[in-house]
């Protein structure tokens, strides 16, 4: 009830001008949600980004989650994750023809953005708590597997927000579906999200796992077919990967870590010793984990050359969706010519 109190004052600090609150120099788009992680922000810029592949001027600003830097930096594809966290690494990896930048204060962020980088505009990755900006589009995602009027406020939940702040979206995106969710599905999740009556559009998207990759240069790509692995995987909510993998491959054993963790030689070794005793066995990972490894300088030759991750990419559940979100998309876009 305390936490549930501070929100409610806050926001209503801000929505009374009570606390100041203001548009960026440059358009942004903001990719947000309600809930602590898992709900898919990082796949859905990555959306975003092939989306407005021939727009110019394309930027991604993050906060830099777990980062142990301070102020504004540009990400560099070659950096390491402690500087500027492993899900703005990611991105820069896949996009290096955009800048992504990390900045704890966004507008200042937005403001190096346009400044020093000519860019046009801005995709905030989490940033809907953020209420010193005023996004000209904010975008919400609600995990499938978690609705959030049947979700609690932490520390009993997941909500680390009002489940009533969904209604502040432009469009709000159900996230991790079924790729074939049907048409009363759907119907039912406008009722469970409480949106009869509100002009919100309500879209449906699910995760799409490309062919496995090696991480290292070391590595081996014949134990991407081995039968036999062991998975490692720190990220929130990561169910959906572990059963597609069970699909292809004998998982002998999981390892777990919580969410943005921190690999240590110990955990490290661990896994190894693991892979040496079940011999012929290759090791699988999450792309976003992946980046982590990449900077630690204690892999061993051993796992370089068994580790390989999954990458992932957001796709909507029908074309009518992405034919909406695109056009949203695209007009704030047309606002920067």
């Amino acid at each position: 009830m305390l936490y549930r109190l501070i929100l409610k004052l806050r926001h209503k600090a801000y929505d009374k001008g009570r606390k100041k609150s203001e548009k960026a120099v440059l358009p942004t788009l903001c990719i947000g949600n309600v809930t602590v992680g898992g709900c898919g922000k990082t796949p859905h810029t990555e959306l975003c980004l092939r989306l407005l592949k021939e727009v110019k001027g394309v930027a991604v600003l993050s906060r830099g989650y777990g980062r142990k830097s301070k102020g504004f930096l540009k990400v560099e594809t070659e950096g390491k994750s402690c500087d500027y966290g492993d899900e703005p690494l990611q991105i820069a990896r896949k996009f290096p023809q955009r800048v992504v930048a990390v900045d704890k204060d966004r507008l200042e962020g937005c403001k190096r953005l346009k400044e020093d980088y000519g860019c046009s505009l801005v995709i905030l990755d989490d940033a809907f708590q953020y209420r010193r900006l005023r996004a000209d589009l904010n975008i919400v995602l609600v995990n499938y597997s978690r609705p959030v009027f049947e979700d609690r406020l932490l520390p009993f939940g997941r909500l680390r927000d009002l489940p009533e702040r969904i209604f502040k979206a432009d469009i709000l995106i159900v996230s991790k579906c079924p790729p074939d969710i049907s048409v009363e599905e759907k119907e039912d999740w406008r009722k469970k999200l409480r949106l009869e009556g509100k002009n919100i559009p309500l879209l449906f998207s699910y995760i799409h796992y490309l062919p496995p990759k090696m991480i290292f240069k070391e590595g081996d790509p014949r134990y991407i077919y081995s039968q036999r692995i062991l998975y490692m995987s720190g990220i929130a909510k990561d169910d959906n990967l572990f059963r597609h993998l069970s699909g292809s491959y004998h998982i002998l054993e999981s390892f777990e870590f919580s969410d943005h963790h921190d690999f240590k030689l110990k955990d490290l070794k661990k896994v190894e010793k693991a892979a040496r005793k079940a011999k012929a066995c290759a090791i699988a990972t999450t792309e976003k984990d992946a980046q982590r490894l990449l900077s630690c300088d204690f892999v061993s030759d051993y796992l370089k050359e068994r580790l390989f991750m999954v990458p992932i990419e957001a796709r909507f559940c029908s074309a009518e969706d992405e034919e909406l979100f695109s056009l949203r998309i695209k007009e704030l876009s047309k606002s920067t010519v």
